[in-house]
């Protein structure tokens, strides 16, 4: 269910990497609905593509209905984006893997996109903020498992650790600069990433089973957070923060 239009990041510009599915897509469309300007950073594969047209067509539909009068742009070059945008908003990221087996290649390609690339991309767009001098906010997207261990997630879940305690490091660096940095740990989200769990039945009730709530999370569910933790006015002393999105999962003890 989306937001209201309240258009609450109305005069912001937000950089969203991996934009065009999942959690990156939700946040992009209610941001867009919310009244900021969108860039959106994504790898550019052919399986890909039907999801940058369905999104610039989503996107078109919002404008046409009078949701959003701003803009949306789609960019393979992270840097290039960075370059040509008024950066003044917020933006922004096999899971199973047996540890005696793990590969060397599997270990270092997921630490290379999760902690590298957060690094790297979050660095440059603190820099172009530091360069307008007006503030900003960084948006980490981190994970519950960035709290618990995972037999299978040996490579997975220290690498969304890392982003918390980046967005922490972070978040100590640049508040001189007035630039706020939090992270979203989302639970359990239907993603394309968990499709594989969604289709088991006995997989898909064991984690219903474990979330209070008693559902599995949607993209949409951290949409509200993020324009939350985007926007000034409603969070505008919070910076180092971390926000769990996961239904009551974590607390489930029992």
């Amino acid at each position: 269910m989306a937001l209201p239009s309240a258009r609450l990041l109305r005069g912001k510009t937000a950089c969203i990497t991996g934009g065009t599915t999942g959690i990156g897509r939700a946040i992009t469309l209610e941001y867009l609905r919310q009244g900021a300007n969108v860039a959106v950073n994504h790898l550019g594969l052919d399986a890909d593509e039907r999801h940058r047209k369905s999104l610039l067509e989503e996107a078109q539909k919002l404008k046409q209905q009078g949701a959003a009068r701003c803009r949306l742009g789609i960019s393979l070059r992270w840097r290039a984006m960075l370059r040509i945008l008024r950066l003044d908003g917020s933006w922004w990221r096999k899971l199973a893997a047996e540890f005696l087996t793990l590969s060397k290649q599997q270990f270092d390609r997921t630490m290379e996109v999760n902690v590298n690339g957060t690094f790297y991309s979050c660095q440059a767009g603190a820099q172009q903020m530091v360069k307008q001098g007006k503030g900003g906010a960084i948006i980490g997207i981190s994970s519950i498992s960035a709290l618990v261990g995972g037999g299978l997630q040996t490579h997975y879940t220290p690498t969304k650790a890392a982003v918390l305690s980046m967005i922490q490091s972070m978040a100590i660096a640049l508040a001189k600069d007035r630039i706020r940095c939090n992270a979203l740990l989302p639970g359990t989200i239907h993603t394309q990433l968990a499709e594989d769990d969604m289709q088991n039945k006995e997989k898909k009730a064991y984690l219903e089973h474990r979330i209070p709530m008693g559902r599995v999370g949607k993209p949409e569910d951290l949409a509200g957070p993020a324009v939350f933790l985007a926007s000034e006015e409603m969070s505008g002393f919070m910076t180092g923060s971390q926000m769990l999105v996961d239904g009551g999962m974590f607390v489930h003890l029992q």
